[in-house]
């Protein structure tokens, strides 16, 4: 094989290395009711950062106070089913979640109508609405931000989202 042939074949296989991504691609599900919910995001980690408040690093992004609640591209929602979210009504579908985060001991979570952009691209005009979040500090620090359904029987869910020293959590119903 001449040099060029080695080249190809090298490019070739570099995807194959699994090299860590920074912010790894993550994911939440829950079937409730028969019905599926699903967060797509990327996963940021802490690494000695101050996160949240004044100076912090979310406070330097160019949509703060709103937060795209994730790394890279928009943390993605699906929902099977048409449900309630800490009292806003969200049909069936697929959204873009945001955290308002101004206050970091009170967080709104923003459900927004426009998908598949780029996580830097918050457009306030297609929010579906917010949802207030009852905040909550973790046990122990969260190196690496965290979305989590826990089942809460019937056809209720709690959505928590917790990074750094910061919880937040909405109760949903599968209408």
């Amino acid at each position: 094989m001449n040099m060029f042939g080695k080249y190809l074949a090298l490019l070739a296989l570099a995807p194959a290395c699994g090299f860590a991504q920074v912010s790894p691609a993550a994911q939440a599900d829950i079937t409730v009711a028969g019905k599926k919910l699903v967060i797509r995001y990327a996963a940021p980690s802490v690494r000695g950062r101050k996160i949240f408040g004044e100076g912090g690093l979310l406070s330097r992004d160019p949509t703060y106070p709103a937060w795209r609640a994730g790394a890279n591209s928009a943390t993605s929602f699906h929902t099977d089913a048409d449900l309630d979210v800490g009292g806003l009504s969200v049909p069936k579908g697929d959204y873009t979640l945001y955290c308002w985060v101004k206050d970091p001991n009170a967080w709104e979570l923003i459900i927004s109508k426009e998908t598949g952009q780029w996580g830097l691209e918050y457009n306030p005009k297609m929010d579906l609405g917010r949802a207030k979040m009852t905040m909550s500090t973790p046990s122990a620090k969260v190196e690496t931000l965290k979305y989590t359904f826990t089942s809460q029987g019937g056809n209720k869910v709690k959505l928590d989202l917790a990074w750094e020293n910061h919880a937040g959590s909405v109760m949903i119903a599968v209408k």
